[in-house]
């Protein structure tokens, strides 16, 4: 991958999802091969996929696409040499960029055939369609600009390129990285949702900003039993979706008592990143070379839960070299002199719910 559950009743954190991928691409380019194939992979390895070929006879299309958008966990955007003549595409891939902003679905741009700079800066066949649309929409040319603005959006997305090869093996390569978002993003049991939660999470949301380009570590702090632990479920629950990879790493207090505990705390974040599932580490300095090579290009989210001396967090997450742009690191502990000696400088002190 180059350069980027459960019900929504009274916990507003989570949506019901209808399809677990939604695929917007242009026909006339990839259907009857590349997105049939695709298609074909991601429902026989049990994704919901949606394809508009589903839609029934009758229907409103536009509105009954628009439908499926929003209720889909993750979009595919497979851009392609004639996406932007499609008003139909591009209307989509607006749609789908709102739907990440306001329901913190996933979207996982593939450039088949084209290239990543020629989508973000509107070159080639897409100035030229572009062009096309303006001619047509002389009356409405914001529109034509929201077109460009989507384009240069998910251009900037972390996806997949092929321009040749065997497509074969490229489709098989997508297909695991989706399977692994949709079945290994398991939201994590939380007892109930206290009354105030939700209002404390958006507050953390706020300090997270998982929109900015940086790499940021928060911490959660306070004393025992004052639900920082679930905090951090919730959070993790509401936009662990949102990242290449996540973890949770519950009682590392606890876990790194006995003799061996961090090499195993690391060796159980290792077995969770792709590429690391045969991987074992036999001593904490080696964990700490491994973690920092398999995170250091991916967008993370990692929850260190529990947290009571530094050696933990040098040897879970040393830095924020270690993790790609745009990666979140949350750190809950009772000991906020632990955070600043590990350079956390922002924190969320929780009272009691």
């Amino acid at each position: 991958m180059t350069t980027q559950g459960a019900s929504s009743s009274s916990s507003g954190f989570t949506h019901s999802w209808k399809y677990d991928v939604f695929l917007n691409f242009r026909g006339t380019d990839t259907r009857n091969h590349f997105i049939g194939q695709l298609y074909n992979y991601l429902t026989d390895k049990g994704i919901k996929t949606f394809m508009d070929d589903e839609l029934s006879k009758g229907q409103e299309i536009s509105q009954a696409l628009l439908t499926a958008i929003e209720g889909s966990r993750i979009s595919v955007v497979v851009f392609s040499q004639n996406y932007a003549s499609s008003k139909w595409c591009l209307d989509e891939l607006v749609k789908i960029l709102q739907c990440k902003e306001s329901r913190h679905q996933l979207v996982l741009p593939i450039f088949f055939k084209v290239a990543p700079a020629d989508v973000r800066n509107q070159r080639g066949s897409f100035a030229e369609a572009l062009a096309r649309h303006e001619c047509k929409f002389m009356d409405n040319l914001d529109k034509v600009l929201r077109w460009r603005t989507a384009l240069t959006h998910a251009a900037n997305l972390s996806g997949w390129t092929f321009s040749k090869g065997s497509e074969l093996k490229f489709i098989h390569e997508i297909v695991e990285e989706i399977t692994a978002h949709v079945y290994k993003r398991t939201h994590l049991y939380i007892a109930k949702y206290e009354v105030g939660m939700e209002s404390r999470v958006q507050d953390l949301l706020k300090l997270l900003d998982i929109g900015e380009c940086d790499v940021r570590m928060v911490g959660i702090t306070g004393t025992c039993g004052l639900g920082k632990t679930t905090i951090a479920k919730a959070i993790y629950n509401s936009i662990a979706h949102e990242f290449e990879f996540s973890c949770f790493l519950a009682n590392v207090r606890e876990e790194s008592i006995p003799y061996g505990g961090l090499v195993n705390l690391q060796n159980i974040l290792v077995s969770k990143i792709p590429g690391g599932k045969d991987v074992r580490v036999s001593n904490v300095d080696e964990g700490i070379t491994l973690i920092k090579e398999l995170l250091s290009h991916k967008r993370v989210l990692l929850i260190l839960d529990d947290v009571n001396q530094l050696n933990q967090l040098n040897s879970l997450a040393g830095g924020h070299d270690w993790f790609g742009l745009k990666s979140r690191v949350i750190i809950t502990t009772r000991d906020r002199h632990l955070l600043h000696a590990h350079q956390v400088n922002l924190t969320y002190k929780q009272s009691r719910l």
